[in-house]
Formats: structure tokens, C-alpha cells, sequence
């Protein structure tokens, strides 16, 4: 066989050699994985946690105990849509947002849920 002709036999069998790569959609498969992974580890739970506040800080009520996102203990004296008024001590009266509030306390007397 002669050059042009050798070249024309490899040419047509050059297809046939990209035939077994694999399919593209192999290659994205560890990033969707990926995603998969990062949204119930991570995205998933923290969904969860910030609707238990919403569900903690529209339940509360006067008495209630709650901590500030400052770190400040105080006691609910008085609730309304957007604030809520609260007393850090005795005669020391603060009002708040209502969405800076970082948690409710449970009552003194009741128990940890892990005893």
C-alpha cells in the first residue's frame, strides 16, 4: 500500500477509536454528587434550625425567658408584631426587635430534654 491509500484506511478507523469513550454525562456525575452531598449535610439542617426559631420566636410570650443576639438574658415583658420589650434586671427595661432575639430559654424548673 502507498501512502495515500495507508492514510485513508487509518482515517476511517479513527471513529471508531472515539466510539469507546464515555459517555459526557459520566464526567459531571461527582459534581452533582457533590451538590447532593453539601445540600443534606449542610443546606438541609440549617433549614431546619432556622425554622424552629421562626416557630420559637412567633410562639413567644409574655414571661418567656430569651437570650439577645448581644448574649443578654432577659425576661419578655410585653410582645408585640416587630418588638418586644425586655428586662434585663430589676427597673432596667430594654425594647428589642424581635428578630434579634437569638433563643428562648425553657423554663427554670423543667429538666434538659437529655436527662
Amino acid at each position: 500500500m502507498t501512502g495515500p491509500a495507508l492514510l485513508s484506511l487509518l482515517a476511517a478507523a479513527a471513529p471508531a477509536a472515539t466510539a469507546a469513550e464515555p459517555p459526557a454525562y459520566l464526567q459531571f456525575l461527582p459534581l452533582v454528587a457533590m451538590a447532593g452531598i453539601f445540600y443534606f449535610l449542610i443546606l438541609r439542617p440549617q433549614m431546619r434550625r432556622q425554622k424552629e426559631q421562626q416557630v420559637k420566636i412567633a410562639g413567644l410570650k409574655k414571661g418567656d425567658q430569651v437570650v439577645t443576639a448581644g448574649g443578654l438574658i432577659a425576661k419578655v415583658i410585653k410582645v408585640e408584631d416587630q418588638t418586644v420589650d425586655l428586662e434585663l434586671g430589676p427597673n432596667v427595661r430594654v425594647r428589642a426587635v424581635r428578630a434579634t432575639l437569638g433563643d428562648v430559654l425553657p423554663p427554670a424548673g423543667s429538666a434538659p430534654a437529655n436527662d
